[in-house]
């Protein structure tokens, strides 16, 4: 097949840091191309994801996340450069309203965020036009009203994550300072059960420095420390020397790709049973989905019964990169092949 990808132009693919879409589109790139098909990445100029590549936009657009302009001019620009490939996956939102435009393309796209009310009027929009694929079961569920063509859980590499043997003496928190997220909560909770917590997080809006300032800088201090935003080795080795991550997430997230990347390190995930969170965690075996912040202060204290070695066999046989890739090929064969002809009919137009 040939395979086009558009990107969203938000940040490089992959991203240097926090980005868990760029991270899904760089392996789905790399994996269709080890697979053996024609792709093209269609993202901005400062991507590195090693397959063939076009872009208009030289740098992502960070500073303009969400802006109507650059992601139509640089999804108009994807479309054009995808012409004559038999599939374009699109990560973008804009795209796939811009694909109506192109009837004879065969178009599929990946809601990485919610289905809520805003999401499900443009998503609805779309279809059955362009298909869609959604990345949890949980999130899948919210999608009313409108069909989906599969529900297909990121993947990562396991090997690119050592397993670590969790004797940094500290619980983790990584992800984006952000209500919705839990540093707050993860503090609250390291407090309460008096563990040391090192708090790894993402914050660049001006939001994001506001939730700091005033919900999380106050309760830093003794064994609870901000670290700032990681990625790379160093992000890999706080994951696999902490004793566990905590994850206490207070909204319908519909993945949660920091979970699959602790277990993958061997470490277990703490956190609620909201989301695709009971899809990834299994509890009392991986970690374990707590009532409230409270319950999590005590589950805190019990991780050690957790075998490690199960946590990476969980992200070996269910969230592997190859799965991920070998479950989009199947669905992009599905949606090329031709639809069965109608049965014949006799005389008057019967069976």
């Amino acid at each position: 097949m040939r395979i086009a990808l558009i990107a969203p132009p938000w940040m490089p693919v992959p991203p240097p840091l926090y980005g868990g879409t760029e991270m899904v589109v760089d392996r789905l790139a790399r994996g269709f191309q080890a697979a053996g098909h024609e792709v093209l990445l269609f993202t901005t100029g400062d991507s590195t994801c090693p397959v063939p590549k076009q872009w208009i936009l030289e740098r992502s657009e960070h500073l303009r996340m969400g802006a109507v302009v650059p992601e139509l001019r640089h999804v108009i620009h994807g479309y054009e450069a995808a012409r004559g490939f038999d599939i374009v996956h699109d990560h973008t939102l804009a795209g796939p309203i811009h694909a109506q435009t192109i009837p004879d393309q065969v178009v599929v796209t990946t809601n990485h965020g919610p289905f809520n009310d805003e999401l499900l009027d443009i998503y609805r929009s779309m279809v059955p036009r362009v298909s869609v694929i959604a990345i949890s079961e949980s999130q899948a569920s919210h999608a009313v009203g409108m069909p989906i063509a599969r529900v297909i859980h990121h993947g990562i590499e396991p090997e690119e994550f050592p397993v670590g043997k969790g004797d940094g003496g500290y619980f983790l928190f990584l992800g984006r300072m952000a209500p919705d997220k839990g540093a707050r909560r993860a503090a609250l909770v390291a407090r309460q059960a008096g563990v040391p917590l090192l708090i790894a997080a993402k914050m660049r809006e001006p939001l994001e420095f506001e939730y700091f300032e005033e919900q999380v800088k106050p309760l830093l201090g003794g064994d609870i420390e901000f670290v700032g935003e990681v990625g790379g080795d160093k992000k890999l080795k706080l994951l696999g020397d902490a004793r566990a991550l905590l994850n206490p997430i207070r909204w319908v997230e519909p993945f949660g790709l920091v979970m699959i990347e602790a277990l993958a390190c061997g470490t277990p995930v703490v956190t609620f049973p909201q989301g695709a969170a009971p899809e990834i965690v299994d509890h009392g075996i991986t970690g374990f989905l707590c009532e409230d912040r409270y319950d999590m202060a005590e589950a805190v204290h019990r991780v050690d019964e957790l075998d490690r070695g199960a946590c990476r066999t969980a992200v070996e046989e269910r969230f592997s990169y190859d799965r991920m890739v070998a479950e989009h090929l199947a669905l992009f064969e599905e949606l090329l092949s031709p639809a069965p002809a109608p049965p014949p009919t006799g005389a008057g137009g019967l069976p």
